[in-house]
Parts: structure tokens; sequence; C-alpha cells
């Protein structure tokens, strides 16, 4: 169930209530200074990690634009339907639903119009790092790793479900092995034939490890990982 608040300007989807300086904090932690999530692989997701009062650790995701439009609107959304923020936070939910590690969601929240300005709020994962920094420092330790990635992926393959930029920068890694799936912005449905859908997953993959020259071993993995059939 989510919760639906109006505060100040602002407009917040959140898993549980949170108090008003608690929304105070955050709406001045969009204000701070972002970050790149990881050198490899980052994606173009801007972060801010802070403490916030009452829930923790979190990671607040800024939406942000790509290819040539981000040089005239960097972060501004037509808003038609949902917003970007409400449907990963919602993917979010769902993957979680089903088995898949992935970051617990906190809260989306955006402000503004017809064009909007959005955020995802998620509880940081501790002590991770990503498969592909992990690729570069320890192969052995990277093998084991990927053998529970696979699992992860043929759970989204058996739900239907499509992370469109599964990529060695998006699998974090904690201090003992776990997995999580981290960026499902756009991440959707399949409503085509599983072992697609399986093709899409290992050409996506194929992509990333040769373009920044990633360990052989993660698509040598990948590869027989996913050879067998779905229904």
């Amino acid at each position: 169930m989510i919760l639906t608040k109006r505060y100040k300007s602002y407009r917040f989807g959140l898993s549980s209530n949170l108090a008003d300086k608690q929304l105070d904090n955050l709406i001045r932690l969009f204000g701070l200074p972002t970050g790149k999530g990881d050198s490899v692989l980052g994606g173009r997701s801007s972060v801010t990690i802070a403490e916030l009062e009452g829930a923790g650790s979190v990671v607040i995701k800024y939406y942000t634009r790509g290819g040539l439009v981000r040089y005239f609107v960097k972060q501004r959304y037509l808003r038609w339907g949902k917003t970007r923020c409400q449907v990963e936070y919602e993917m979010l939910c769902k993957v979680r639903r089903v088995g898949v590690g992935a970051p617990e969601p906190v809260a989306f929240i955006r402000t503004g119009g017809l064009f909007y300005k959005a955020w995802l709020v998620t509880r940081e994962i501790k002590h991770q790092q990503s498969l592909a920094e992990l690729s570069r420092a320890d192969e052995n330790r990277a093998r084991i790793v990927m053998k529970k990635l696979l699992d992860q992926i043929s759970i989204l393959i058996n739900s239907s479900i499509l992370h469109i930029d599964l990529h060695p920068g998006n699998v974090l890694v904690n201090r003992d092995d776990r997995v999580f799936l981290v960026d499902f912005d756009k991440a959707r449905v399949y409503r085509g034939n599983k072992n697609r859908l399986r093709d899409r997953y290992i050409k996506r993959w194929r992509r990333a490890v040769i373009k920044h020259h990633l360990p052989e071993i993660l698509l040598e993995t990948m590869r027989a990982g996913l050879q067998k059939n779905y229904q």
C-alpha cells in the first residue's frame, strides 16, 4: 500500500508515514551536490547518500535527462500518466515480492505541474560494490557471485520482467556476497516469448562486458547459465 501526501510544493508517495520534519530533511537533501554511484558502468542517474532521521541511511536518486535533450532540459519531465519515480518505485516493490534482491523503496517524490522533477528514495545497501568493480579485483569471487545473479535473472525471466539496462554496474554485491539489482527505471513487464527475453538479457550483458573490457568470466558464465529454455 502506498501512502500519498502533499507537503509544501511536493507530492510524496510513501511506504510508511514520515513526519513533517523528515519531509523537510528530504527536501533539504534534494539541494545537495550529487555523485555517480559507480565509476564503471554507473549510468547517468545521480544520487545522494544521507542519514534520514527515523529511517536510517538512504539513497536519493535524481532523475536526469540523457541524449541531446539534456543540454536544454536536465531534470524536467512531461507528466503523462504515472511519473518515472512512481513507476520505478512500484517495480521495485514488484521484483522484491517475487524474490529478487533489490533496494527497499522508501518514497517517490515529484514537484511541478505538467513538467515535473522527480526523486526516488531507497534504503542504502551497506558495504557494497558493483559486480563490475568486483570482477576486476577478484575473479574467483565474481564467479561465485555470478551463480547467485543467474538465479535472480531467472526469477525476472519467469516473472516476465525486463530490466532494460541490466549490466555489471547495476549489480551490487555486499560483504556477504548477497546480490542486489538496481536501476529499475524503465523496467517493464515483457509481453513476448521468455526465450527472447533471455536473449535480450544476454545481449545487453555482452555489450557491456565487451565495451568496458570486463573479465570474460562474466560473459561466459552468463551465456552458460541462461542457455536453458523457458516456457
